[in-house]
């Protein structure tokens, strides 16, 4: 996930998912910028999904995380990266999130079985 411009709202989706009992045992590694000169600086943050649970674990914490911060224009943490391509997931809801990751998360393994 990006930060899209406003850590602070990563960072409360970071906190967010750690206190969700159906997300706080999700990897998730705080990635800052390269060139940052401190390390509470958030650019993005990796989110490994291993499986249908997780994901919409996931997709249910961030679209209740999305609706309690409804109130605030603009919060960050609404653009997801999958393979280098950047996707726009906040106009998504649980269902579709959830779908759109169980796809990307397909797609991943259809070459692997050789």
């Amino acid at each position: 996930m990006l930060a899209d411009g406003d850590e602070l709202g990563l960072k409360s989706l970071t906190s967010w998912l750690r206190k969700d009992s159906g997300t706080a045992h999700l990897h998730v590694d705080p990635v800052g910028p390269e060139n940052a000169s401190t390390m509470s600086v958030l650019d993005a943050v990796d989110i490994v999904l291993s499986n249908a649970i997780a994901i919409t674990n996931f997709a249910v914490a961030y679209a209740t995380w999305r609706e309690a911060k409804a109130h605030r224009p603009g919060t960050g943490a609404g653009t997801l990266v999958h393979g280098g391509t950047p996707v726009d997931i906040s106009h998504l809801s649980a269902d579709e999130l959830a779908v759109l990751l169980t796809r990307l998360r397909s797609g991943e393994h259809e070459g692997d079985a050789e």
